[in-house]
């Protein structure tokens, strides 16, 4: 297989085109408690705002959360509450759901500055650990400054947790295009929107960003803070975009870390993961080559890289078994795609996929990026206890088909098209990246697609290596965000930054914190030899940071 050279990524964009912003959007800060303060979040209709709807809203934002210790084995200090939110803010006194939440609180309270909530990605993620995970990351004179507040997003955990129905196989949705088998993975798409619909119908087209981002503004409200400060990671970085965009004067301190592109949610960041994978692929091809006397990939970058297609290949006609386990060539490429932003974590599992394929004994461990390619995490057994068993999935199609469905063709035969030639251009995972999804059959967004265009200030953090939201997802940011700066760690692998134990990164962000100062100009800090190696150590990150996803349905933001 010929491997084209990668056009420039921001070259090839696809960005979705995006409604006005709703009125909303530029909602100033007002005291917490009052009607101001907790009305603009339903303000999206002329009914919402009237004085009905005003007063109704008044009364969620005096409730009074009953703290108690979450877990009998948590920590005394970790405290979890459940607050009702509407489920429809345009008719805020209908049905309401929960949203559950957690807080450990400020240690010095006499320093105190206020609240820091959290998000640690998905879509589907729960959040509610979160500030255990923060508690032992933080520096301690972070931890004077702020309570820290963990939430799981409406829809998710124990969040009025919603489902699909969906059996086990029919969570398997990064499918590779086939020919012969595309009529079916239409037929798989269409299955699981109708299973959607049959089974949560009133409730998914409420599960969405905007609507979280709502919800964090009544917490807000609920908690009495006039703004709040927060810490995203990847999809929730796309989270704390759109609350800037709707309550500008209520975000304080706000990190964004590994950063979603708002033009391109949902189905364009999907397909990042398949632009991002072809420069990591070249730098690992160099990299390896560069070692042929340890590895023996090949000389040359061309060498090392018809190593990998001819295993591919191989794998193809003969599924490669490891441990009585088949690995096909689509298993090698989903592997590919995202061992390669670490270089050598890469070209240990291609020596001992060589191994293999020659039926000599080979590592399973290194083998894990191929035969471990559908996931290496659990969700939290508390959450998962509660939670149906497809809510990660369930959540997960709610908004990345519910945010903006204008972002997705209703033309079953435009996703063939676009997968063969993705396949083409990107050929380690295109065809995964743009084939069928169950969004092709959704019904239309409640709303209309947040468009991110504000000045508040923000942090953005990003590694130049990262396989889930890359580089130039970060930099898109960046630009919507006019008042942010960005913190560029070159050479840095891997999908989460901060901590990372390197003082240049983790620095500049508690500066940020501690003082709510931005630097002057944006930052570029050098990878570390230990951060590089927790990133190679701890894949679950690349899956999803504090919350590893399911085995069967890992490759999220």
């Amino acid at each position: 297989m010929r491997r084209r050279r990668l056009v420039p990524l921001l070259a090839v964009s696809v960005t979705a085109t995006l409604a006005p912003a709703l009125a909303t959007s530029t909602a100033t800060a007002a005291p917490a408690g009052t009607p101001s303060a907790v009305s603009s979040p339903a303000a999206s209709s002329a009914a919402a705002s009237s004085p009905a709807a005003r007063s109704a809203l008044d009364r969620y934002a005096k409730q009074k959360p009953r703290w108690k210790r979450c877990e009998a084995d948590s920590p005394a200090e970790f405290e979890c509450a459940t607050i009702k939110v509407p489920l429809d803010y345009r008719v805020p006194g209908g049905e309401r759901i929960d949203m559950a939440i957690s807080r450990i609180r400020s240690t010095t309270p006499g320093k105190r500055h206020g609240v820091l909530l959290s998000n640690p990605g998905g879509p589907g993620g729960p959040g509610l650990s979160m500030p255990l995970g923060m508690k032992e990351g933080l520096p301690e004179s972070t931890r004077q400054k702020y309570d820290l507040i963990g939430f799981d997003p409406r829809g998710v955990g124990r969040s009025s947790p919603v489902s699909c129905g969906l059996e086990p196989e029919e969570e398997n949705w990064l499918r590779p295009y086939k020919e012969e088998t595309f009529d079916k993975d239409v037929a798989w798409a269409r299955t699981v929107a109708d299973k959607c619909r049959k089974n949560a119908g009133d409730t998914l087209p409420h599960i969405t960003t905007r609507n979280t981002a709502r919800d964090m503004d009544l917490l807000r409200a609920v908690l009495g803070e006039k703004k709040i400060s927060y810490l995203g990671y990847s999809y929730g970085t796309y989270l704390g975009a759109v609350y800037t965009q709707l309550f500008p004067g209520r975000a304080d301190r706000f990190v964004l870390d590994s950063a979603v592109d708002p033009a391109r949610a949902w189905r364009g960041m999907i397909q990042w993961w398949a632009e991002g994978a072809e420069p990591a692929f070249d730098r690992w091809t160099e990299w390896a080559a560069g070692r042929s006397a340890k590895y023996g990939l090949g000389d040359t970058p061309k060498e090392v890289d018809r190593t990998l297609w001819d295993l591919v290949a191989q794998a193809d006609e003969t599924p490669i078994e490891v441990e009585g386990q088949p690995l096909t060539g689509d298993d090698i490429r989903s592997g590919m795609r995202v061992a390669v932003f670490t270089p050598e974590y890469a070209t240990e599992g291609v020596v001992e996929l060589k191994k293999a394929a020659a039926g000599r004994t080979a590592s399973v461990k290194k083998l894990a990026p191929f035969a471990g390619s559908a996931g290496t995490g659990t969700a939290d057994a508390a959450d998962a206890a509660e939670a149906p068993s497809d809510n990660m999935s369930a959540s997960f199609w709610a908004v990345v088909c519910g945010d903006n469905s204008a972002a997705w063709s209703r033309d079953s035969e435009s996703y063939r098209r676009d997968a063969i030639e993705d396949k083409g251009r990107y050929p380690l995972y295109g065809d995964f990246a743009s084939s069928i999804k169950p969004c092709a059959f959704w019904d239309k967004s409640v709303e209309p697609a947040t468009e991110v265009n504000n000045k508040v200030g923000s942090l953005i953090v990003q590694n130049e290596w990262d396989s889930q939201t890359p580089l130039p997802s970060g930099q898109a940011l960046h630009a919507d965000l006019k008042g942010s700066s960005m913190l560029t760690v070159l050479g840095g692998e891997g999908h989460a930054v901060y901590p990372n134990g390197n003082a240049c990164t983790d620095g500049t962000v508690a500066r940020y914190l501690l003082t709510g100062r931005l630097p002057a100009k944006d930052v570029t800090c050098e990878a570390t030899a230990g951060q590089n190696a927790e990133a190679r150590e701890n894949r679950t990150r690349d899956v999803l940071p504090g919350s590893p996803l399911p085995l069967r349905a890992p490759d999220r933001f």
